[in-house]
């Protein structure tokens, strides 16, 4: 059996539609969208509205982790729309829903899919196909092993669209039990998992994934969100923990094989 496995595609849906050749299966682990690419400035929605120099703008504001000022920002260009007569989450919707016809598209049959912290689930019904399997605090069965999966990331100050609280998150984490594969958008509260070595930030890591690992010791935990870890692989216990890699950036998904 071999499934192949991606997260953070970020809008590259050229590599996707060849991201299941010879693979049983696909399985995506969230963050479809693009709103902006920390590494081209010129690409996603937040620069298709208000320019490369504006995405730029941002870009170091974040980085520098003065959000109160990239949230001003936000607000002042937001508001120029606003003022045009644009709603800001009408405006987001129509350039996600332009993604989501190009993404969902370019799934192979079967996949098995969670959401990421940037994408909007409500709009998934409307794009996934038959042969797309949505999954989030579910387990599903694939070529004789159990597979788990929870969508989302928790909250932080960067409030992207699917942030939830720790409390939900450790519910769904709880529903899905204990599997052979534990499949979610974010890594385990494992520090070297959680930092990203070119943001230079920690990202938020779930220590209630941690603790479910380590009491229901899956074979494999697998999950994207940070897109240069400083490290790609950690084994907690008995299981092999594991960053599937960056797809916008690499195109080419992670392998499992049994």
């Amino acid at each position: 059996m071999r499934v192949h496995v991606v997260s953070d595609v970020h809008g590259n849906g050229r590599d996707l539609a060849t991201a299941g050749d010879g693979a049983d299966a696909l399985v995506c682990l969230g963050d479809l969208v693009l709103f902006l690419d920390y590494a081209d400035h010129s690409r996603g929605i937040f620069p298709d509205l208000f320019g490369t120099e504006n995405a730029h703008k941002l870009v170091e504001l974040r980085t520098a982790r003065r959000f109160e000022e990239a949230r001003a920002l936000g607000r002042r260009l937001w508001g120029d729309i606003e003022r045009e007569g644009g709603g800001r989450m009408a405006v987001i919707e129509e350039a996600v829903r332009r993604q989501y016809a190009e993404l969902f598209a370019a799934f192979p049959e079967p996949t098995y899919a969670t959401y990421g912290n940037v994408d909007l689930p409500h709009l998934w019904p409307e794009y996934a196909a038959p042969g797309t399997t949505v999954l989030d605090g579910e387990r599903v069965e694939i070529g004789g092993r159990v597979f788990g999966f929870v969508g989302g990331g928790l909250t932080t100050p960067m409030r992207t669209p699917y942030e939830i609280s720790d409390e939900e998150y450790a519910a769904k984490v709880e529903a899905v039990g204990e599997v052979d594969v534990l499949c979610t958008h974010i890594p385990p509260d494992v520090p070297e998992l959680c930092y990203d070595v070119v943001a230079r930030r920690f990202e938020r890591g779930s220590a209630a994934l941690l603790d479910a690992i380590r009491r229901t010791r899956p074979r494999y935990a697998l999950f994207g969100h940070v897109h240069q870890p400083l490290v790609r692989r950690v084994r907690v216990g008995a299981t092999e923990c594991v960053n599937v890699g960056h797809f916008n950036a690499t195109g080419a998904p992670y392998v499992l094989e049994w």
